[in-house]
């Protein structure tokens, strides 16, 4: 028995797009909401004041794809000059449970988050959105911007704010070179940032006593705000105040507010989870002026789906390194 094993350069040397990704992201969310899918509330541990490592299991009826992910996620390596978010992920073999594939789970996680974004725009953002607001400029904004420029036609305008303006600049000189459609401008504030917003991805790190920039009112009417970084930016005012709370996973979100750390400002009643949406049990946005909230924690369906997706291109193009179990 053999495996292939995937490091970054290999999973990034595939060439798969944010569009390809999408499509396997918004499947997985059907299939969830179809029932098609078993996922358990991730379990982790934390070593450092403000890490974790989560455990990430996840199988996917539909496409087959059943896996783990262990990743993790450490803010102070970035001052060390390391990336935030590092992991690896498992595929197995539904069948015969026999471990198929190892591949760097960096790519995986950024572009599944990204895809998210997008998913979350697809079924709640306003019909022709033009302007969307990122806070935090980092590998998130990234892949979340290309996912939105894929889901919103229309989208003209991206208004940016990193507490490191040197963050912001290198952001933007990037996004405009990949989407020079897009007219992207540095904000001196998050409440500059978000002003005219159409759709607000915050992707800030995860912290548990942060200081939210984002209060009430300050999310536009009709406006869709996309939390990559459970509740670190908003407060508990801002997020209630929204017509509709959604979550891409209702069990994992409740799992963790028990634990008494995060969403212990959410609101009281959860509409909707982005599996009901994306198999149409029940209906995303219905006006033009609701304000809606995803709160979009990364689940491992979204990780299975597209290492699924991984892994059939490796073999199609032989990349990777076989290695006997």
């Amino acid at each position: 028995m053999e495996l292939i094993y995937l490091s970054r350069q290999d999973v990034e040397s595939l060439g798969i797009s944010m569009h390809e990704v999408l499509r396997v992201v918004d499947q997985g969310f059907r299939l969830k909401g179809l029932g098609q899918t078993e996922m358990p509330p991730k379990p982790g541990i934390h070593p450092r004041n403000n890490a974790f490592i989560h455990a990430m299991p996840a199988y996917v009826k539909g496409v087959e794809a059943a896996g783990l992910k262990w990743v993790s996620g450490y803010p102070s390596n970035m001052e060390k000059g390391l990336p935030y978010i590092t992991g690896l992920l498992v595929l197995n073999d539904p069948e015969t449970g026999i471990p198929i594939a190892v591949m760097d789970a960096s790519w995986i996680t950024a572009m599944r988050t990204g895809a998210s974004t997008g998913i979350s725009a697809k079924y709640l953002a306003k019909q022709h959105s033009r302007v969307a607001a990122i806070l935090g400029c980092g590998v998130q904004a990234r892949t979340s911007l290309s996912a939105l420029v894929d889901t919103l036609p229309d989208l003209s305008q991206v208004r940016c704010y990193d507490l490191y303006p040197e963050v912001t600049r290198r952001f933007i000189d990037e996004m405009s070179l990949a989407f020079p459609k897009l007219h992207l401008t540095a904000c001196p504030s998050s409440g500059e940032m978000i002003r005219g917003a159409d759709v607000v991805v915050t992707a800030i790190p995860i912290l548990e006593k942060p200081k939210p920039p984002l209060d009430a009112g300050m999310l536009e009417k009709g406006g869709l705000a996309v939390s990559l970084d459970y509740d670190s930016a908003w407060t508990r005012s801002a997020m209630n105040e929204c017509d509709k709370f959604v979550a891409d996973d209702i069990n994992q979100l409740l799992s963790i507010q028990k634990e008494g750390v995060y969403f212990g400002g959410i609101p009281g009643e959860i509409y909707a989870d982005l599996g009901d949406l994306a198999a149409g049990l029940k209906p995303g946005r219905q006006n033009e002026a609701e304000k809606i909230f995803s709160m979009n924690m990364g689940i491992a369906v979204d990780d299975m789906v597209t290492a699924k997706l991984v892994y059939e291109r490796a073999l199609a193009e032989g990349t990777g390194t076989r290695l006997p179990l």
